[in-house]
C-alpha cells in the first residue's frame, strides 16, 4: 500500500471561520476551526491514516512502522520528518508575528525554525497581508512602535487574490489578513513570536502573550524583495519544493508522474475530484484531501477535474 490518505488535526483558534468545516468537510469540535494539520508528524498535531490496513495510525507510526526509507534518501539529512501543510482559514486577522531560524530556535526552543510558503486557496476582494517593512527601521523603532501600537504603519500591506503566492523565510515579519483561505506548507517546527495582536482576549479572557523580546532579536527589518528563483516550479528550498496541479477535463485531463527513492510525494486537493492510481491500487479523492505517496513507488497517474499542490523533498 503505497497510496495514503490522511486525516488532520484541527485548531479552533479565535481567528478562525467555519469553511474548512462547511467547505471541506473537516471535522469540528468547537464554533471554529482555524487550521487543519493535513501532513504532520508534529507533536502539537498529527495527522492519521484513514481507511487500508494502517487505518488510525498517525503518519509518525506508520513510518516508524515501516522504516524511514518510506520518505526517501533526500530525507536522510533531516533529523526529524521535515515539513508539515495545512490548511488557514482566517476569518479575521492573525496577529503580526514572525518565525526564528533553525540557530535561534534550536538553542531558544528545542525545536526547528521555520521556513514557510502561503498559496492563497481564496481571498475576498478586498483581503490582504502583511508581508515586511514598507521601508528599513531601527530595532529601536520597532520596538517603540511595538510598545506604542503604531506597528501596522510601517508595515507592508500587500493586497491578495486567488492563486498568489508567497515565500516567507526566517525573520520575516508577516500576517494573514480577515477572509482569506490558504493552504501553508512549512519546515515541522510550531515556533511563532507574536507582537501585535489587535489588543485581543484568547478564551480564558487575557491578552494573548507577546513575544516581544526574541522578536527583536530575530526580525529581518528592512523590505522583503519578491525572489522568483523557484520557477519552474511554485516555492523551492533545502526543505521542500512545492508544484502545482491543474487538470480541467479538457486540455489537462490526466497526469503522470514517477515516484523516486528521493522523495516522499504530498498531493494536497485545493478543488475537485479524482483518482490516483498506483501499481494497481486506486484511491478517490475530493476536495480538501490529503494523500501521501512512500518514496519509491514509482509511476503514478492522477485523472478527474483538479487543483492541487504536490510537494517532494529535494
Amino acid at each position: 500500500m503505497s497510496i495514503l490518505k490522511l486525516k488532520p488535526s484541527g485548531k479552533d483558534y479565535i481567528w478562525g471561520g467555519k469553511r474548512l468545516s462547511e467547505e471541506y468537510n473537516k471535522e469540528i469540535k468547537g464554533n471554529t476551526l482555524a487550521e487543519t494539520w493535513e501532513l504532520s508528524c508534529h507533536e502539537d498535531g498529527p495527522c492519521y491514516i484513514t481507511g487500508g490496513i494502517y487505518d488510525g495510525l498517525t503518519l509518525q507510526q506508520f513510518i516508524d512502522k515501516k522504516g524511514n526509507n518510506v520518505l526517501g534518501t533526500n530525507c536522510e539529512k533531516f533529523k526529524q520528518f521535515p515539513i508539515l501543510i495545512k490548511f488557514i482559514d482566517a476569518q479575521y486577522n492573525l496577529s503580526i508575528q514572525v518565525h526564528p531560524n533553525n540557530e535561534y530556535a534550536l538553542k531558544n526552543e528545542g525545536q526547528f525554525g521555520k521556513t514557510e510558503m502561503w498559496y492563497i486557496v481564496d481571498a475576498s476582494k478586498d483581503a490582504f497581508l502583511y508581508y515586511g517593512f514598507q521601508k528599513e527601521i531601527s530595532k529601536k523603532e520597532f520596538e517603540k512602535r511595538i510598545q506604542n501600537n503604531t506597528l501596522l504603519e510601517v508595515l507592508h500591506a500587500v493586497s491578495v487574490q486567488k492563486g498568489d503566492i508567497l515565500f516567507i523565510e526566517p525573520g520575516t515579519i508577516h500576517a494573514v489578513g480577515k477572509n482569506i483561505l490558504l493552504a501553508e506548507i512549512q519546515q515541522n517546527s510550531n515556533v511563532t513570536y507574536r507582537v501585535y495582536d489587535y489588543g485581543r482576549v484568547g478564551k480564558d479572557g487575557r491578552k494573548r502573550d507577546l513575544h516581544i523580546q526574541k522578536a527583536l532579536d530575530v526580525t529581518n527589518r528592512i523590505p522583503i524583495i519578491k525572489n522568483n528563483s523557484s520557477y519552474p516550479h511554485i516555492a523551492d528550498c533545502e526543505y521542500f519544493t512545492v508544484d502545482k496541479l491543474l487538470l480541467d477535463g479538457t486540455i489537462m485531463e490526466k497526469m503522470e508522474g514517477f515516484v523516486t527513492k528521493e522523495s516522499f510525494v504530498s498531493i494536497l486537493i485545493l478543488d475537485g475530484d479524482g483518482v490516483i492510481i498506483n501499481h494497481g491500487q486506486t484511491v478517490d479523492f475530493k476536495k480538501g484531501d490529503s494523500l501521501f505517496i512512500t518514496a519509491g513507488s514509482g509511476s503514478f497517474a492522477i485523472e478527474g477535474i483538479c487543483d492541487a499542490l504536490i510537494t517532494r523533498i529535494r
